[in-house]
């Protein structure tokens, strides 16, 4: 299976309504070819570098998933048919993808984000520092003694 990223151009003017059943149908895509979602990123509008259809700004959707060239040509035909998208481009990211270590790294991402919020491991069985015995110093006291 290949990994591959899509960068999606739409109508700025479309609501958030709007645009919601339109990226259901994308991510309904991706599983109907037998394929793997990896991220889907919404960039938000930015300014274009060029008008397209007589506007001066896109909303930008990035997606990054694996798959066949059967799922890309769908995608794309796709894209080509729906007049809310102004462009598209897709590139190939891998040519062999080991989905297995994708999903690891994605789970490894979920869970430092985790950390990173809440401020404390997911796992409880790590020891905290309320738990040390009082009479042993961890390194960065010790460090501070010297």
């Amino acid at each position: 299976m290949r990994r591959y990223e899509s960068t999606v151009i739409i109508d700025p003017d479309i609501s958030a309504e709007n645009r919601i059943p339109l990226l259901e149908k994308i991510k309904d895509l991706i599983p109907q070819k037998n394929g793997f979602l990896v991220k889907l990123d919404e960039w938000g509008n930015q300014k274009l570098a060029y008008e397209i259809m007589k506007k001066t700004r896109g909303y930008y959707i990035r997606l990054d998933y694996c798959g066949t060239g059967l799922l890309v040509s769908e995608m794309e035909r796709f894209f080509r048919i729906d007049d809310r998208v102004f462009k598209f481009m897709t590139i190939l990211l891998d040519k062999n993808a080991d989905i297995d270590k994708i999903k690891e790294d994605m789970a490894k991402a979920a869970e430092a984000a985790l950390l990173a919020q809440t401020g404390k491991p997911e796992d409880s069985s790590a020891p905290s520092k309320e738990s040390e015995p009082e009479g042993t110093n961890t390194e960065k006291e010790s460090n501070e003694k010297e």
